[in-house]
């Protein structure tokens, strides 16, 4: 076995210790809950997003996984050059996964990616926005940059969208996600600051913006460099007691198998459970210790809602009618997981005691992540809840702790309208079974169940 793989297999090993449990009330910026908005629909988010940028007067701080070369990756990029021309001292600076950025679309043909993009813009308009290229592994199969995170002056626009078009709402479909935004010039400094430290390597953080790009393999001891870094470090929090009208914010940061905070707050948090815990991921494919937590609730008495979305919703479906790629196996699997899951907690599905809701809505697709526990506490995220996220990519998310429950009415509407296009799965018997699948999926399924590689794939994807 050569060394990457070995590397990989040790991430994704199962965990052998059970992770310390996070502290009752972990050091939190105090925000007014006036100053925190929930947006339920991404159209909103998109409008949001824009406006931010026209009026941004000393900082704009942007993470994501990619920004598409699309017309809304255009439309986003026009603004950020607007603004600085507006504004010439307004840093701008865009932070978006090395390895994605660097390649076309799943099944299109070799590009250079969005990099072109980036260093088409900086020709025509000069260096007013710096586009940083983030190697969290040296592959990326082996874990990408998932953080998430706008900052723009004093204000957090927090979403686990990427921004392409779909994210963003154009031409008739969307991709569902979470938006919430918190005004608050403390928490958006240590998010910012954040960044620049973990990034500010310019060895290990290039400037995709600007030709020519070094060879991953150029990178390999910077990004070592980078991971090292990464496994320390955490958000600058301060300890805020928590006065009349407010609610405690507390940014978290996950990066590998061990020592993983935002992991073992998750997990913390589902252990600590005392009624009901929400789950929201968009792929099924539950870590390990996430499920048996799960079960540890259940056998407690917690009402455990989940919402996932329905196969066709899933961004890697692919129609039958279209022509069949390896990647559209993906909702298959999931799906399989799902059924099991069911299966193995039917008792618990028919009592009402487990919840689990498929989400559909046309052609658009779901990308909800996160958690609502016993209705003071929610966590904020752009971690798929999945084993990829849980030992491979970098994650954060933000934990709020509301005991006085003043964001009950803001949290309600986000559920109410998530659950409008979701439906009750009464029996796992009503998922299609393997049998009814497109024959190119049962053959490949089959191919992979001899050997097992659908056990590997869960762990990967």
């Amino acid at each position: 076995m050569d060394r990457p793989a070995r590397q990989l297999v040790r991430r994704l090993l199962p965990f052998r210790r059970r992770p310390a449990a996070a502290p009752v009330a972990p050091p939190a910026f105090a925000l007014p809950a006036t100053s925190i908005a929930v947006l339920t629909e991404p159209a909103a988010f998109r409008r949001s997003l824009l406006q931010h940028i026209t009026q941004a007067r000393r900082r704009i701080v942007i993470v994501a996984l990619y920004l598409q070369d699309d017309e809304a990756g255009r439309e986003l990029m026009d603004a950020l050059y607007a603004a600085h021309a507006a504004r010439p001292a307004l840093s701008i600076e865009v932070f978006v996964d090395w390895h994605r950025a660097r390649r076309g679309l799943i099944g299109q043909g070799h590009s250079e990616g969005n990099a072109a993009m980036y260093r088409d813009y900086a020709a025509r308009h000069g260096d007013g926005v710096a586009v940083y290229g983030v190697p969290v592994q040296n592959r990326e199969l082996f874990g990408v940059l998932h953080l998430k995170g706008f900052v723009i002056d004093d204000t957090v626009i927090y979403s686990g969208a990427s921004l392409n078009d779909v994210y963003l709402a154009r031409h008739g479909r969307y991709r569902l996600d979470r938006y919430h935004l918190f005004r608050d010039g403390a928490l958006a400094d240590s998010m910012a600051a954040f960044v620049r430290h973990c990034f500010g390597d310019g060895d290990a953080v290039p400037r995709l913006d600007r030709p020519p790009l070094p060879s991953t393999r150029e990178l390999q001891g910077a990004i070592r460099r980078l991971r090292q870094r990464l496994q320390q470090a955490r958000y600058a929090v301060p300890d805020d007691p928590l006065g009349e009208g407010e609610v405690a914010v507390t940014p978290l940061v996950g990066f590998g198998r061990t020592g993983n905070e935002l992991n073992e707050t998750l997990l913390a948090l589902l252990r600590g459970a005392r009624r009901r815990v929400a789950l929201l991921t968009p792929y099924f494919n539950l870590p390990r210790p996430v499920r048996a937590a799960v079960g540890q609730l259940l056998r407690r008495g917690c009402t455990i809602d989940i919402v996932v979305g329905d196969k066709t919703a899933n961004d890697f479906y692919i129609p039958p009618d279209r022509p069949f790629s390896r990647i559209g196996l993906l909702p298959y699997l999931y799906e399989g997981n799902l059924r099991r899951f069911a299966r193995a907690h039917q008792a618990h599905v028919a009592s009402g005691q487990l919840n689990v809701y498929l989400w559909k809505h046309g052609d658009n697709s779901f990308h909800l992540k996160g958690l609502f526990v016993d209705d003071d506490c929610a966590v904020i995220t752009g971690n798929n809840l999945n084993p990829r996220a849980w030992a491979l990519d970098l994650e954060n998310g933000l934990l709020l702790r509301d005991p006085a429950g003043l964001l009950h009415e803001q949290h309600q509407a986000e559920w109410q309208a998530l659950l409008r296009h979701a439906t009750r799965l009464d029996d796992y018997r009503a998922l299609e079974s393997p049998r009814s699948y497109p024959a190119a999926v049962r053959r490949t399924l089959r191919r992979l169940n001899r050997v097992r590689l659908d056990r590997l794939l869960n762990r990967l994807l």
